[in-house]
């Protein structure tokens, strides 16, 4: 069984999602589509923002982001270890090793399953803005440090942002049968309980916020606003996974189902994307037993209620 899932976030001014700078001017990711550049946040951003969100729920994670270096910088408490580590679990690793190197490593995990490499369980792709960058910007003054214990910079500054008013939308997919069993410890108080990490995930995909960026002054959540999930033996969606259109709607899998494309049983549909749906088509896919809510937090509560309910 496969889970495939798209979340739509809430649309926001955004300035904090920057690959790179030019002097004082922070350039937004882009990506060309057609004739116009989107902005773009990476897997990789999404994927640090869980393992701190699932470290916050009390579940062990090996890596753990560094925020104090002149680089960017992270520490392993251990060698990767998927048993005991839940982002070693779900979003896999590499250790970089050579034949010498890779004895010394064996003498010292001493652990007859360590793998020095493992695949992401967790599948994600970059997360697209609805709408195009407008060549937007925004000036802020940084001011003159005057009689302090410490300076950045000789004088004043001018800051030069790259800024777009969009929402994201971005894809995931899951294989359940590699994943839905497993429990990790959790710390909760001075007891360890164990936590479904496939609940753990989902339910932190659902509360997704801190997605890289300057966190110092910008606030973008990537929660879902709105989502479409899918549980099909298939091993491919079967539909644009970035099917959102810049009025919020999924016409393709609203319209799929209605037009028996696809199983409507197979379908969670929740958030906004709900709200906004007139009542007679959300009859007519109630019909076609597809799973509907208006909160979309609480629409992946009744899918991992479904997956773990399964033999």
């Amino acid at each position: 069984m496969n889970l495939f899932g798209t979340v739509l976030t809430y649309p926001a001014p955004s300035a904090n999602y920057r690959g790179e700078s030019e002097q004082n001017r922070t350039v937004i990711q882009k990506i060309t589509d057609g004739r116009f550049e989107y902005p773009v946040i990476s897997p990789e951003a999404m994927r640090n923002a869980l393992r701190e969100i699932l470290a916050g729920y009390g579940l062990l994670c090996n890596r753990s982001r560094l925020h104090d270096e002149e680089q960017l910088a992270v520490k392993f408490a251990e060698y990767p270890n998927p048993e005991k580590y839940i982002d070693d679990f779900f979003f896999g690793y590499l250790v970089a090793a050579g034949a010498t190197d890779r004895q010394k490593i064996l003498r010292e995990v001493q652990r007859s399953d360590f793998r020095f490499k493992r695949d992401s369980i967790l599948r994600m792709n970059l997360a697209r803005g609805l709408e195009p960058y407008r060549h937007d910007s925004l000036f802020t003054q940084s001011p003159k440090n005057i009689d302090s214990p410490w300076q950045n910079a000789e004088g004043s500054a001018l800051l030069h942002r790259e800024t777009v008013q969009t929402a994201f939308q971005y894809p995931f997919a899951l294989n359940l049968d590699e994943c839905k069993d497993k429990t990790f410890k959790k710390k909760t108080g001075s007891e360890d309980k164990d936590a479904n990490g496939l609940e753990s995930l989902l339910k932190a995909i659902g509360e997704l916020n801190g997605v890289a960026g300057n966190h110092a002054r910008s606030y973008y959540e990537m929660a879902p606003a709105s989502i479409v999930i899918r549980l099909s033996e298939s091993l491919v969606a079967g539909y644009n996974s970035y099917g959102f259109r810049k009025e919020g709607d999924f016409p393709e899998v609203v319209d799929g189902i209605l037009k028996d494309d696809y199983a409507g049983a197979e379908f969670y549909i929740g958030g906004k994307l709900v709200k906004d749906m007139e009542e007679t088509k959300q009859k007519d896919l109630t019909e076609k037993k597809v799973t509907l809510d208006r909160n979309a937090q609480r629409l992946i509560d009744t899918v991992i209620a479904k997956i773990l309910a399964k033999d």
